[in-house]
């Protein structure tokens, strides 16, 4: 008798602990499918690129061709762990309509991110992040002349600075009948720049921290192949074969606004203190990753470098790119 008992309680406990190690075990599961879902996320959500003919439109200087390439270069995105890290290169050109078409300052910036994943829900994402970067144009001449104005030609430009921003969104379920779904995306942050080094001729007048937001509002469409090329279809999964899924719109909002003191100009300032800017970019079916673009918005500092005194409307056309939605079954 006691070693019926005994060996039922054997049984038993060895059903428990097995429930409890394959529970633990789907919870691991769980959360490692959303560690990577997510570095996904944060890929999507990186700036574009962009080519454009006759750079920034209203622009107190007139340019021939601007461009701006970065990228984020993922090298820590653990499966165990809600966290990872990207190294994210941005350069910034505006060629100068002139005899010599120069560049005369480039704008490089060069730094690392720290992404915190605070939910597993992808769809209803939430995750912190934390950078810094340093920013500089590659010239050491005096930055400001004799006579007080600046030195564009020359002058040299350096700060260097941290982010920290969360970021929110939704991601809808597919519409059966079209196959079309969107997303809506949200990033509110804080730039701060006075706790290092950085070029003495800003003291006064440079936004040195900032708050901002921004917004992106982003369709995705489902093709079907057939004969003659991809055609939109429905998100009927027992026909999921033979599909296209890609981004097909991007609209983003940008605002950004200085809150440190200025030598003159109050806190009520927006003609120096604001940066905004709206952008579409639309990508053809048979484009991958690449979006035909149009931007307008307003400059209170151009954060083109040693260019931040100029304050200008502007309107901006031309092709971007970044890590958008494209996957084929």
């Amino acid at each position: 008798m006691r070693r019926l008992i005994l060996s039922i309680l054997l049984g038993f406990i060895s059903v428990v602990v097995f429930a409890q190690t394959a529970q633990i075990d789907t919870l691991r599961e769980k959360k490692q499918q959303a560690n990577l879902a997510y570095i996904s996320l944060y890929k999507e959500n990186s700036e574009l690129s962009y080519t454009s003919p006759a750079g920034e439109i209203g622009a107190p200087s007139s340019y021939i061709l601007n461009g701006k390439l970065t990228t984020s270069y993922v090298v820590f995105a653990p499966r165990s762990l809600p966290v990872a890290f990207s190294i994210n290169p941005d350069f910034t050109a505006r060629v100068r309509n002139e005899r010599s078409a120069g560049v005369r300052t480039p704008s490089f910036r060069l730094g690392g991110t720290v992404y915190l994943r605070l939910v597993e829900e992808v769809k209803n994402y939430r995750y912190a992040q934390l950078s810094y970067t340093h920013h500089s144009n590659g010239q050491d001449g005096d930055a400001v002349f004799a006579d007080g104005t600046i030195n564009t030609s020359t002058g040299n430009f350096n700060t260097n600075y941290l982010t920290t921003a969360y970021r929110f969104g939704y991601i809808t379920d597919a519409k059966p009948s079209t196959g079309r779904y969107y997303s809506y995306n949200h990033k509110v942050g804080l730039e701060w720049h006075k706790w290092f080094d950085y070029e003495p001729a800003l003291n006064g007048d440079y936004g040195f921290t900032r708050l901002n937001y921004d917004f992106s509002f982003r369709i995705y469409q489902i093709y079907k192949g057939d004969k003659g090329g991809w055609r939109k279809g429905s998100s009927n999964k027992e026909n999921a074969s033979n599909t296209l899924e890609k981004e097909t719109w991007r609209f983003n909002g940008q605002f950004s606004y200085a809150i440190n003191e200025y030598d003159n100009h109050g806190f009520i300032a927006p003609k120096r203190r604001l940066n905004i800017e709206v952008t579409a970019n639309y990508s053809l079916s048979f484009m991958q990753n690449v979006f035909m673009m149009a931007s307008f918005g307003y400059y209170g500092e151009d954060p083109y470098n040693i260019y931040f005194k100029d304050r200008y409307a502007f309107m901006r056309f031309g092709l971007s790119s970044t890590f958008s939605r494209y996957g084929i079954k």
